[in-house]
């Protein structure tokens, strides 16, 4: 099946049924656990977006998965490993061309945080005070956008200032930019 097998250890991304991403992860977790598989899937992610918002004087921490229906795998790509995560329940498939998982790009493991940086020990989560994050579908309260009554976030600026967002206009799917201030939470 697998026509060239990875020496080391790469990301790939695991399709899941949707609300099944935390089943599937744990499932993995105990299945190289109880195999002693621990060197060649080394790590198991779902990645989340944290949100702060203020109630009052209370802050409330909000946790949602940045990609719905996707668990991140760190493993050795072989034959023998494609099958014990492809035949785990709630588990559809690996992202890539038919049944050929592809590696996430340096640059993409970078841009989501999954390798942490020397002196780390986790993967930096940016914190939001927006009340959403990248990923949720809010809605439009003013501005240009009036019409349109939601959209989805796909960028949050580093000032919590503008949102890049993803609208279905006339009759196709449209990246848009937007003030913050003109949406909110659903």
């Amino acid at each position: 099946m697998m026509d060239d097998y990875s020496p080391e250890p790469k990301w790939y991304v695991a399709h899941t049924y949707s609300g099944y991403e935390n089943k599937v992860m744990d499932d993995i977790k105990k299945i190289v656990e109880n195999r002693g598989l621990q060197d060649v899937v080394t790590d198991v992610r779902i990645p989340m977006s944290v949100t702060v918002e203020m109630d009052g004087d209370e802050e409330k921490i909000h946790e949602s998965k940045l990609f719905p229906s996707y668990v991140l795998v760190k493993m050795v790509m072989n034959d023998f490993t494609w099958h014990i995560v492809r035949n785990i329940r709630g588990v559809t498939g690996f992202v890539g061309p038919g049944s050929k998982p592809v590696a996430l790009t340096d640059a993409e493991v970078a841009q989501w945080g999954l390798e942490p940086e020397e002196g780390e020990t986790a993967p930096v989560v940016k914190k939001s005070t927006l009340g959403f994050a990248v990923g949720d579908t809010v809605r439009v309260k003013e501005g240009v956008m009036l019409g349109i009554s939601e959209v989805k976030v796909l960028e949050i600026s580093s000032d919590e200032s503008k949102i890049t967002c993803s609208a279905f206009m006339f009759g196709r799917e449209t990246v848009v930019e937007l003030d913050a201030a003109d949406v909110s939470p659903l």
